[in-house]
């Protein structure tokens, strides 16, 4: 079993959604620092993915230091979320873009889809500072 999932939709690069899920995965502590990271073979296994695929995913991975090859042992995570807040916000500009072409072709304003954001910000965190 992946210490990660990943949901596979058409349309986008199988080797970015899994790069996407697990940088996710990684950055919610989901996987700990120098936890053993699974073989290219037990990921294509796994995820029903060519080889290549996930090959080509954990190159990105380690040329982005999320990965590194530990001599005997094989691949461990190296967590770098751990200074500033880039690297988070880096991976919510998917989602983000996303939003903002939405709204543009619904010809959303900029200051009203704004003002909705930090409505909908302090309806969320209200939220869960009620949650037990």
């Amino acid at each position: 079993m992946l210490p990660f999932s990943v949901q596979f939709q058409s349309g986008l690069p199988p080797s970015d959604q899994l790069v996407d899920a697990i940088r996710k995965a990684i950055a919610r502590g989901e996987i700990s620092d120098e936890a053993p990271f699974p073989s290219v073979r037990t990921l294509a296994r796994e995820l029903r993915i060519s080889p290549t695929t996930a090959h080509k995913a954990v190159l990105q991975l380690k040329e982005e230091g999320l990965l590194f090859s530990q001599p005997g042992v094989g691949m461990r995570v190296r967590m770098v979320f751990r200074e500033g807040w880039q690297g988070r916000l880096d991976l919510l500009r998917p989602q983000l873009e996303a939003l903002l072409r939405e709204a543009e072709s619904l010809q959303v304003p900029p200051e009203i889809l704004q003002n909705w954001i930090e409505t909908q910000l302090k309806t969320f965190t209200q939220c869960d500072k009620e949650d037990p």
